[in-house]
């Protein structure tokens, strides 16, 4: 196999460890060039090129197309129209028509029932009207939510009662809108899941999402889930690769319910915050993973070898600006800083991965260490 050129849109945290990963196979990946619209992204800080472009700049894009031997993306804000023009130019993975489903909600979830796969349940809304008269079918709480532009539940508002409906709808402004049934689940759960160019298939054990204001906070892996609850998870998230087109790793989130039952609430064709544990935690991490899928290359072992928390760094709320990071060493903790140089409130800044590499201390072990050491790795005005 001839060595490729990588293009990648995004040059955030997630493509700075795409690029990682890149460098660590030689043999098949010569160079990285991402398109970010921020100068010395974090991506460029380890050895990826940039284009410094809007993720919708046409000319950008097509200017990334044009110089890579294959493209993907770390965010799916990228016009999926303009990829598909970029098709003639480069290989593309995910392809463009799963990008143009995955990022707007409403098709996604639209594509996922058509397909037999359980998702909660979900209207389109055009007006004040005609959520007035949705909502009634749905009951109070629901989710009104953007279709399309959104992550970490900034395009959520949560509707508790008649009195809330005209101040959610004026929220999103003019965007085009989805109402969903609120969920009374038992836990936030997630897949990564990988397919290969040949259709090969492979899934990372489930793990557990623990979010504090619409921001993931933690992640750990395994998740506290029955043996039942956990192969249905998996089995969901294999069912959703085989209608997907395409290849690559997707973050497969998922409702627990109460009654054990697994419901999807999202998709992201991308690695995913969720799957950021793997770094220490597994045989193949999800960037390297990613890569193998999409330049068609035998899938890695998805194989849990350490139970493992995932804890997000933000930025606290009180102080915007240059920081730095308090000096904490742990033979088991696994600090990652993402090159940002300021910090801004609840801005995912890095994260750290507490990882039970003796074997001793189980998942309760880890979250008594969690709580030791979560306010001492925290960043403080430089």
């Amino acid at each position: 196999m001839l060595k490729q050129i990588l293009g990648i849109i995004g040059g955030g945290q997630l493509g700075m460890m795409l690029t990682e990963a890149a460098k660590k196979m030689p043999e098949h990946i010569s160079d990285v060039i991402v398109l970010d619209p921020t100068p010395n992204c974090s991506a460029s800080q380890v050895g990826a090129k940039q284009i410094v472009g809007d993720f919708k700049d046409k000319n950008a894009i097509l200017e990334l197309a044009s110089k890579a031997d294959i493209l993907t993306y770390e965010i799916e804000s990228g016009d999926s129209s303009v990829l598909k023009i970029a098709e003639s130019k480069t290989t593309i993975n995910p392809s463009p028509e799963t990008l143009r489903i995955i990022q707007d909600k409403f098709l996604q979830k639209s594509f996922l029932k058509d397909n037999g796969i359980a998702v909660t349940d979900f209207v389109e809304i055009t007006s004040l009207d005609d959520l007035r008269k949705k909502i009634l079918d749905f009951g109070y709480p629901a989710l009104l939510k953007a279709r399309r532009d959104a992550y970490d539940g900034r395009g959520n508002f949560k509707i508790k009662s008649e009195s809330d409906l005209e101040q959610a709808l004026n929220y999103f402004s003019g965007k085009l809108l989805m109402l969903e049934r609120f969920v009374d689940f038992k836990m936030e759960v997630s897949v990564i899941a990988a397919r290969n160019t040949k259709g090969q298939i492979v899934t990372y054990p489930v793990v557990e999402n623990i979010h504090e204001n619409n921001i993931l906070k933690m992640t750990i892996a395994p998740a506290r889930v029955t043996k039942n609850v956990a192969s249905e998870a998996e089995k969901i998230a294999k069912k959703t690769m085989q209608v997907l087109h395409g290849a690559g790793v997707f973050g497969i989130e998922m409702f627990v319910t109460r009654q054990d039952h697994i419901l999807i609430n999202e998709i992201a064709p991308r690695v995913h915050n969720s799957g950021h544990h793997t770094l220490q935690s597994s045989k193949t991490s999800q960037f390297e993973q990613h890569l193998r899928a999409i330049i068609g290359l035998e899938l890695g072992d998805p194989t849990l070898i350490h139970p493992t928390i995932m804890y997000n760094i933000l930025g606290p709320d009180n102080f915007q600006g240059k920081y730095k990071m308090p000096e904490i060493k742990l033979d088991n903790l696994h600090i990652k800083m993402y090159g940002k140089e300021e910090s801004k409130p609840q801005r995912k800044l890095g994260h750290f991965n507490l990882v039970d590499e003796k074997g001793t201390e189980g998942i309760d072990g880890l979250l008594e260490s969690i709580n030791l050491v979560k306010d001492r790795i925290s960043p403080i005005p430089a």
